[in-house]
């Protein structure tokens, strides 16, 4: 009997748990579904919403003529849901033959009869994300809304729309670098510069959490429209960048050099018309990757030399008439040897000579006796001239200026004379030219500026002035007596191959051995590397333009900066010169006379930039087609130049950049002989194109 009451007890226990348990499940699902009810329905919700962020547009980059230099191209997916909760039968069974058809027809990668099967399956899957085609452009989404089917939208069509941006230079490589582009997550050059302007706010929107697990937009009031950004107008001109990046280009693959650099700028205010960087790819191509003319801070080499000459005449140190004796053309200070290029030198020679030939003895001479009791002072005057300062000018990665102080570990008995020939100093070329074109604007320094305008929606909201870094480098008698020698050396010295019968150029050569870390002014081989360069501006007796060009490491036994760097600034000067003849006067009268200039083959839109100088309209259609242009009176007659895919162009009158583009794009290979623009092509124009042949250009300058 005890064990049964012990049984039935237990039973008892039991029972009442089980009661308790189920008492506690009742009350938390009444708890849940009363108390907590709103929680967990907000929990439920919430794992199948998200918010994805919309991307602003990007805003454009234009030239200093509104052309466009980089530009945000929108690009789309295009997807259906297919589901029947969202296209009906009947709507899907009406349109799939057309809206297939159709698709076909605009796209042409696949028959109709393939879209067809294609849409059936997803529609059988009941497919909610079905890629219907990839990277769509705006032109054909257009056409697309008015597609059977698509036409009636999201809610009824299906019709999804995925929407991305791409940012695009529409002229190729010109100024790459300068402009900038997004190189491992971040933006360099003008891109990066101005990032915040450019790149507006970007906006949000919900989706929805769909069958098969792919994210939709919803209509939602919540939804955060994007800002898109500002749009800049930089200095750049597209005709004379084209010029500079042309004439360099010849030059870099004449002499296979490593790189080149070449900076093409506005005297007065500092404005930078056309920048080209250049690289040697493995394969044997030139490439925009490095912004040399401001971030490569190296050695300068002989163009420092005006920086001594200018601390020599404000210190009243020498006269240009002065005589100097370089002996045979070496000297030895101390434990080293300073030589000229010269064999047994130039003998007994006048200052103004001294910086004509470039006479490293001359020079190292000078300044070593003028300041060796006090070294400080030399430095101090290349300093007050700025040499030592950054330019800041607006993008980043400038590099750091150097200049070797007498109470450094590094200085030596030795560094003032090497210091006075460009060597334990380093400069940017974009440095060296800011110099040279303060000679050239009466001794106003200005910072070299890139951007002009900030402008949304076609209206300015802050537009940016020149900027005067230093009033005056040096008293205005030591600047002419400079600028006459900077003359010289065009007209008498190591650039006298340069010399132009219609225009006066002042300038300088430069040739350096260029220094490696841990080798010396050794490279790889053992052999010596050499960087060219040559710095200037033109008119010389009303200058307007001022320019840099620097060759590094040119191959063959040509390397100074006369043979090398020089014959690309006179291409530039010449060009330059030649589409903008008032380059010394603003008064329109004296176009009165000048005949306009006839073009063989020439772009439509370079064409009727180069005749707006001359005030004279121009008209031609695309602004891609290529023609002939000749005068007429007071007309331009244009003829268009046909380009057939199968048959070799014509390319005669073509800048070279031009004529490879073409004749590459054609299939065909190309070398060339001599410099300027295209003057004959050894295969007939209208000959059967054999892709892979090599025909050879001759250029010339005239």
């Amino acid at each position: 009997m005890g064990s049964n009451n012990r049984i039935l007890q237990r039973v008892y226990f039991i029972y009442v748990l089980m009661i308790l348990a189920g008492l506690g499940i009742f009350t938390r699902t009444v708890m849940i579904q009363v108390a907590e009810g709103e929680y967990w329905r907000s929990r439920a919700q919430a794992a199948n919403l998200r918010y994805e962020t919309v991307e602003a547009a990007r805003g454009n980059i234009f030239s200093d003529d509104g052309r466009l230099l980089a530009t945000s191209v929108p690009e789309y997916d295009i997807r259906m849901d297919l589901h029947p909760d969202v296209v009906s039968d009947q709507i899907f069974h009406n349109g799939i033959d057309s809206l297939a058809f159709r698709l076909a027809r605009l796209f042409g990668d696949r028959s109709a009869g393939q879209y067809r099967s294609a849409l059936l399956a997803a529609r059988r899957t009941g497919e909610r994300y079905f890629l219907v085609k990839r990277d769509v452009t705006h032109k054909q989404l257009l056409v697309l809304k008015d597609f059977p089917i698509f036409r009636l939208g999201r809610f009824r069509g299906g019709f999804i729309v995925v929407s991305r941006v791409r940012r695009e230079m529409p002229n190729r490589n010109l100024a790459a670098r300068t402009i900038g582009y997004k190189a491992e997550g971040v933006y360099v050059g003008i891109e990066g510069a101005f990032n915040d302007v450019l790149r507006g706010n970007d906006g949000k929107r919900l989706l929805q959490r769909v069958t098969g697990g792919y994210w939709l937009p919803i209509e939602n009031s919540q939804q955060i429209e994007p800002v898109n950004g500002n749009d800049l107008v930089t200095t750049i001109n597209i005709t004379l960048q084209d010029i500079v990046e042309n004439a360099l280009m010849s030059q870099l693959i004449e002499t296979q050099a490593e790189f080149g650099t070449a900076v093409l700028m506005e005297v007065a205010t500092g404005k930078i018309k056309a920048i080209s960087n250049l690289t040697r790819t493995s394969t044997g191509t030139y490439t925009e990757t490095f912004n040399y003319a401001i971030a490569e801070s190296a050695e300068p080499g002989s163009t420092f030399k005006l920086a001594s000459i200018i601390a020599l005449l404000e210190d009243n140190k020498v006269n240009p008439q002065d005589i100097v004796h370089t002996v045979n053309g070496e000297l030895v200070f101390y434990d080293r040897r300073m030589r000229d290029a010269r064999e047994g030198g130039f003998g007994s020679i006048t200052v103004q000579e001294v910086f004509e030939v470039s006479s490293n003895v001359g020079v190292s001479r000078l300044v070593h006796e003028a300041y060796r009791s006090n070294p400080q002072q030399f430095v101090n005057r290349l300093k007050d001239m700025g040499l030592g300062q950054r330019l800041g000018i607006e993008i980043s990665g400038e590099g750091e200026p150097f200049i070797t102080e007498p109470n450094a570990q590094t200085w030596s008995r030795v560094s003032l004379p090497w210091m006075s020939i460009g060597y334990e100093v380093k400069q940017t070329p974009l440095q060296i030219l800011a110099f040279y074109n303060a000679v050239a604007n009466g001794g106003r320094k200005m910072r070299p500026m890139l951007v002009e305008e900030i402008k949304n929606s076609g209206a300015t909201i802050k537009r940016f002035s020149p900027k005067v870094l230093n009033r005056s480098i040096a008293s205005q008698s030591t600047l002419e007596k400079v600028r006459a020698m900077m003359v010289g050396v065009v007209e008498n010295g190591t650039a006298r191959n340069i010399r132009s019968p219609h225009y006066s150029i002042a300038g300088k050569t430069g040739t350096v051995q260029v220094a490696y870390a841990g080798r010396g002014y050794r490279n790889v081989e053992g052999g010596r590397s050499h960087r060219s360069s040559f710095v200037g501006f033109f008119p010389a007796d009303q200058p307007a333009y001022s320019a840099i060009v620097v060759i590094h490491n040119p191959r063959g036994y040509v390397f100074t900066g006369g043979q090398v760097a020089a014959p690309v600034f006179r291409e530039i000067a010449d060009r330059v010169f030649a589409s903008h003849l008032l380059l010394a006067s603003n008064n329109q009268d004296d176009t009165l006379g000048i005949q306009l200039p006839t073009f063989r083959n020439a772009m439509a839109s370079d064409l009727r930039n180069i005749y707006s100088v001359f005030g004279q309209r121009f008209r031609a259609g695309r602004e891609q087609s290529w023609l002939e242009a000749v005068p007429v009176g007071e007309e331009i007659q244009a003829t268009p130049i046909e380009m057939n895919g199968n048959l070799v162009p014509k390319v005669l009158g073509m800048s070279l950049s031009d004529a490879l583009h073409v004749l590459e794009s054609s299939g065909l290979r190309v070398r060339f002989v001599g410099r300027g623009i295209v003057n004959s092509q050894s295969i007939d124009p209208g000959s059967p194109i054999v892709r892979g042949n090599t025909i050879t250009l001759n250029l010339n300058l005239n």
